[in-house]
């Protein structure tokens, strides 16, 4: 079988030897033109003047344009609340693009776009949280609340309580590619080459921007170098950009961002801040939790509503919790739109959960696993089975076995009384482990999106093309749907080519996100594909006068009736017997229903679960930590490719971990971001990674029907970074008898608070 193996990513000799093409590598028509925003240095203004001779003055600039030179929509937002594309007598943000400046080169643009000279009167703007809820500024006109069950008659019988706030940082995606796109003008419409995780939101934009149906516009996308979510929408810019100049100009033209105006420009993860009260009774089982979640969207919605939906989903993680609250906040302020970020809210849920759990065991004076285990969500197969607080069954849940399996090969207890004994004798330098679960939702909370479809040829000669509607970021989904493809014919992947992402062979397409790029696409392209075998079988059970039944694939070969023929015989033979060897396949998630506005329903198709073990040592005197160890232990259903879904596995963690610890940040008080650039900004390096890293795959098959069994691996293990956060926490509490509170991100100087605050000084 081709799947379930380790193989290369298909774009691995490409990666390693500089020939992978990207949007900026493609060589475009001669007198191609280049893109550059102007922008807002106010957060909060309106415009009284704009002065752009001298930006159209400049070397090179062949036009300018503001917001009401655009033919026809001027929106770029992926929500039914328009966002402008420039700004309309206003601005909302430090770095809103106001103007477009056309130009002969990259560089030409970029200083032509220094030039313009805006006049503001400002306003005041509402740049932190306090400010915003002080404003009462909010989404969705009040508080979502969803709820089960009486939480404050259960909190008020509770023996032990636990009541605090974290504060949990934003992050940027910081995906080595940056923004880009190129639109090309034709004489039937346009084609668009983007970095995108949705083409067909880019074709929907520019369709609108420059006056045509989707069927107009042909969005191809070959790869990314990189997306975790910030380029689900707000590659739209770009993209709409250069449509509008290229049919102004009737020439091609490209965008792209520096890293400074790309970090500047683009939405973050959403920081949040999260209040908690859990209670349990006297054994510990928790009777139940109350959280408000209040999370900073910026100055549009973006996709801030469904981000702050899946926190709500996830604020139970791995907990059957009987009477459960929680309250979201969807904060409106002048800072740049907040986005998708992988995890996609859910790792803020998560973490407000699990720093409730650990804040309970200092409470009580319990182990921390021993009180997640006292508290998971029954076994599957087990009864009775327990609801979420949003009413959808746990069916599938494994948590009981992983946590086991990760303790013992861990040696986690061992190590946690070595630790113990270690901090005792040592007073500047201390460690801590922690051990959290995840359990993460797999489909897309808005239900429409849960479908994907396919297009599959063989050719005369056996060799296989296949296409579908999801985006390569480096993930592997092209890989994973070649080995899908390749099983079903029974032959080896090199037999299949995967083509780029192209509106005009796949249209209608979800974006790749939510982790459903394999579950959906694969499923598309296995449709397809025993479409075309099956036609093949048909063929051959007629012509050697057996039944269809007794038709196999496998090895390269075709058998039947005690013979066997090569696959690109076979291939051959039926195309010459007119047998159609093209299809589309098409899938849609099955036994999904959700109701977002009464928060009840089952959002989920299944759940993907893992469990992470991390170490840490502290410098007491100067709050510097380090990552020593981790385990991880992830469940990636029956894997279509170990070696993938490993590697999937170890970027989430230190992705995760740079969330959690070394990623901060910083705006001053006009609202501009002063990390806006690697010198400022630390994403974690190879040398954080942890010393000792073991990542094992729990190899048991997923109990729904998702292609052959697998899992979602692109978002769950992000949430193992949440291990380090509290194994940082655990070593502050080495620090002194009280809580030290740790906050997120825990930099080195809020690991020295925390350190005071376990010692009383604080």
């Amino acid at each position: 079988m081709t799947t379930g193996t380790s193989t290369p990513h298909d774009s691995a000799e490409l990666h390693v030897t500089g020939r992978a093409r990207y949007v900026d590598d493609t060589p475009l028509p001669a007198g191609a033109l280049h893109l550059a925003f102007g922008l807002s240095t106010e957060a909060s203004a309106e415009i009284t003047a704009i002065d752009l001779d001298a930006v159209r003055a400049a070397p090179g600039v062949v036009a300018v344009l503001e917001a009401h030179d655009l033919p026809f929509a001027n929106d770029v937002s992926p929500a039914p609340i328009p966002e402008p594309l420039l700004a309309t007598g206003e601005v909302h943000f430090f770095g809103q693009p106001i103007f477009l400046v056309v130009a002969t080169s990259h560089i030409a643009a970029r200083k032509a776009a220094k030039l313009g000279r805006i006049s503001y009167a400002p306003r005041p703007a509402l740049l932190t949280l306090d400010q915003a809820v002080a404003a009462e500024s909010m989404f969705e006109g009040g508080p979502v609340i969803w709820s089960r069950g009486d939480t404050a008659a259960a909190l008020s019988g509770a023996t032990h309580i636990a009541e605090g706030t974290i504060e949990i940082g934003g992050q940027e995606h910081f995906y080595l590619e940056g923004m880009a796109a190129a639109a090309l003008p034709g004489d039937q419409g346009m084609t668009i080459l983007c970095s995108s995780q949705h083409p067909t939101e880019i074709q929907h934009k520019v369709a609108e921007a420059i006056g045509l149906h989707m069927h107009d516009v042909r969005v191809e996308m070959r790869r990314m170098g990189g997306g975790f979510g910030g380029k689900e929408s707000q590659g739209n810019h770009l993209a709409v950009a250069c449509a509008v100049a290229a049919r102004l100009t009737g020439r091609a033209c490209k965008m792209r961002y520096d890293r400074d105006d790309d970090m500047v420009i683009t939405g973050k993860r959403h920081d949040f801040r999260i209040h908690y009260k859990i209670g349990a009774d006297a054994e510990g089982r928790i009777l139940g939790a109350d959280f408000l979640q209040i999370a900073r969207c910026g100055w549009s919605p973006d996709l801030s509503l469904p981000v702050c939906d899946r926190a709500m989903l996830h604020a139970d993680n791995a907990y059957f919790i009987p009477a459960l609250r929680v309250e979201s906040h969807r904060m409106r302020t002048n800072t740049q739109s907040n986005t998708a970020y992988r995890g996609f809210g859910g790792p803020q849920g998560m973490l407000g959960i699990e720093r409730a759990m650990e804040h309970l065991a200092h409470v009580i004076g319990i182990e921390p696993a021993e009180l997640r285990r006292m508290n998971y969500y029954t076994a599957a197969d087990s009864a009775p089975v327990q609801s979420t607080h949003y009413g959808q069954e746990v069916e599938d849940f494994i948590l009981q076995e992983i946590t086991a399996e990760l303790e013992k090969s861990s040696d986690y207890a061992a190590r946690k009384a070595e630790i113990a004994a270690w901090n005792s004798k040592n007073r500047t330098l201390k460690r801590g482990i922690a051990l959290s679960p995840v359990k993460f939702g797999i489909s897309f909370t808005l239900t429409h999106l849960n479908q994907a479809g396919a297009l599959v040829h063989v050719y005369s000669d056996g060799s296989v093309q296949i296409n579908h509607g999801g985006s390569e970021m480096g993930q592997g989904l092209h890989q994973k749907c070649r080995q899908v493809a390749a099983r079903v014919f029974g032959v080896e992947t090199d037999v299949v080519r995967i083509t780029a992402t192209d509106t005009s062979k796949v249209p209608n397409t979800s974006a790749t996100a939510a982790s459903s790029g394999a579950d959906l696409n694969g499923m598309a392209v296995k449709v397809a594909a025993q479409t075309i075998r099956d036609r093949i079988a048909a063929y051959i059970a007629t012509r050697e006068g057996c039944d269809i039944a007794e038709v196999g694939f496998e090895g390269g070969k075709v058998r039947a009736a005690g013979r066997e023929w090569p696959f690109a015989e076979v291939a051959g033979a039926a195309y010459g017997a007119r047998v159609s060897l093209s299809s589309t396949g098409f899938y849609a998630t099955p036994k999904i229903t959700w109701d977002r506005i009464a928060g009840r329903g089952r959002p989920f198709y299944y759940f993907a679960y893992g469990a992470a073990v991390t170490e840490v040592v502290i410098d007491t005197l100067t709050g510097e930590n380090r990552i020593l160890r981790a385990d991880i232990l992830h469940d990636a259903g029956a894997s279509l490719n170990p070696a993938l879904d490993i590697g999937q596995i170890e970027g989430a963690y230190v992705q995760g971990a740079g969330w959690l610890t070394t990623e901060e940040l910083v705006w001053d008080g006009k609202g501009r971001l002063t990390t806006h650039a690697p010198s400022t900004y630390k994403i974690p390096a190879c040398s954080d990674r942890p010393r000792i890293f073991n990542v094992t795959l729990w190899d048991q098959p997923n109990r729904e029907e998702t292609i052959f069994r697998s899992k979602a691996v692109g978002e769950p293990p992000f949430m193992h970074g949440i291990s380090t956060f509290h194994a940082l926490n655990a070593a502050c509490a080495a620090c002194g008898p009280n809580w030290p509170d740790l906050q997120a991100p825990a930099t080195a100087e809020a690991v020295l608070a925390a350190v005071h605050r376990a010692k009383g000084e604080a």
